[in-house]
């Protein structure tokens, strides 16, 4: 059974936007922290963003920050990461991921229980 599954990846030209989304049996009422990762090739998976399930503070690389927002809604199960003003080093796999392992932060993939399959984003300058 697939834990996650993300959608909303595509082909955009720098300075776009994209929304990617994330649901699955693997985001549950135990689920105490939200994460979007991503990983390009050659490169690790790094954390890019996260969100705790019930205070809803967030956590941003420095990378990403002023540009990626994370949102969860509990009621849907749904995890969502608007991106705006793409660059061409956000050209990535990103993958979504939940933590039932502690409830601040799950910016590291040891602490990840369930990972989604990931969804491309190609950013063209």
């Amino acid at each position: 059974q697939v834990a996650l599954v993300e959608s909303g990846g595509g082909s955009v030209q720098a300075g776009g936007s994209l929304r990617l989304s994330c649901t699955g049996p693997g985001y549950t009422g135990s689920t105490t922290c939200l994460a979007w990762f991503r990983q390009a090739p050659g490169t690790a998976r790094e954390g890019v963003a996260t969100i705790r399930t019930t205070a809803g503070s967030t956590y941003y690389a420095d990378s990403v920050k002023g540009h990626f927002t994370v949102s969860r809604d509990n009621a849907k199960n749904t995890l969502t990461l608007q991106i705006n003003s793409l660059k061409s080093e956000d050209t990535a796999m990103y993958y979504c991921a939940a933590s039932t392992r502690n409830p601040y932060n799950c910016v590291t993939s040891g602490l990840i229980n369930y990972w989604g399959l990931g969804t491309q984003v190609t950013v063209s300058s």
